[in-house]
């Protein structure tokens, strides 16, 4: 797949979409009070004359979700279904949307578990006092960098498999969505939120991973392959570098594609965790332009946000 440049989507805030916003109604442009006007009257030692007090001023503040909610409705129909949810770790903001429903729907995960495996072979190696072996590093190397499917069931092997992954999960902050899945490591079941859970592990010291393993998973995520590239990067300022995993995959009875993106991106100063599931795509290529769509817009408005 060829090489994918950022985009950069506007915010689209239009006269259509202002009624997702509850603003108040402002006063008269002139500040005089509603209603006829006072009756004129002679000055009157016990009763002051009447003075016309401007009317409060009203100010309507946006918050992030909603910049992101009118951000992501104004781009207008697609097809299947996706969420996001994205945190700037540089000024605290955050914010998650769903369509058509909420951020917490799961998605199947398809490759971007290989994040969750890997995290979850690094915290065995430090409860041991290890390190990766070289042949663990060349898998999941692999893994990562590759999408490699073959080195990814043979680490799946070595964290103990579902049960294995369901233990890492708990101490790495991931919700019981990710619980009990007796099903391949392709088709467990996550949620935009708990992605961002897992990708603050990786990519902040609020994390079980120590400072040596957060690092190796950035230096592999940011070293993807070329055509593996696209995503969430696409919300990056243009030239930076994508650090991130993706995943595609398939359903095998309706041919519709679930594609997937989490990722780390730097704009305009700010640090901000990214991730976005899909599913129901007509195609890979159109599930890779809503995921990077979606993303280039929502992190146009947190960052805009005051």
């Amino acid at each position: 797949m060829k090489h994918r440049t950022a985009l950069a989507i506007p915010v689209l805030v239009g006269a259509a979409l202002v009624a997702h916003v509850l603003v108040p109604t402002p006063g008269p442009a002139d500040g005089t009070p509603s209603g006829p006007p006072p009756t004129a009257a002679r000055a009157s030692p016990s009763a002051p004359a009447l003075l016309s007090e401007p009317a409060p001023s009203t100010t309507t503040t946006t918050t992030p979700e909603q910049a992101v909610r009118l951000a992501l409705d104004g781009l207008g129909a697609h097809r299947g279904r996706y969420a996001l949810a994205v945190e700037d770790l540089t000024s605290g903001r955050s914010a998650a949307y769903g369509s058509p429903t909420s951020s917490t729907e799961t998605f199947t995960s398809a490759s971007i578990v290989k994040v969750d495996i890997l995290a979850a072979l690094l915290l065995r190696a430090q409860d041991r006092g290890d390190q990766l072996s070289s042949a663990q590093r060349q898998l999941a190397s692999d893994m990562i960098r590759a999408s490699d499917n073959d080195a990814a069931q043979k680490l799946w092997g070595e964290i103990g498999g579902r049960q294995g992954l369901d233990a890492a999960n708990a101490r790495l902050g991931l919700s019981s969505a990710h619980a009990g899945q007796k099903v391949p490591w392709g088709l467990t079941r996550t949620t935009a939120r708990d992605q961002i859970s897992l990708l603050k592990a990786v990519f902040t010291q609020e994390s079980p991973l120590n400072a040596t393993s957060r690092s190796y998973l950035r230096t592999l995520m940011g070293t993807v392959s070329e055509g593996q590239n696209w995503g969430v990067g696409a919300a990056g300022a243009p030239g930076t570098t994508p650090v991130l995993k993706n995943g595609w995959l398939p359903d095998g009875t309706t041919h519709l594609w679930s594609v997937n993106s989490v990722g780390i991106v730097e704009r305009e100063g700010h640090s901000l965790l990214v991730v976005v599931l899909t599913d129901g795509q007509p195609t890979q290529e159109a599930g890779i332009t809503l995921v990077e769509h979606v993303a280039a817009a929502a992190v146009e408005a947190l960052v805009r946000t005051p």
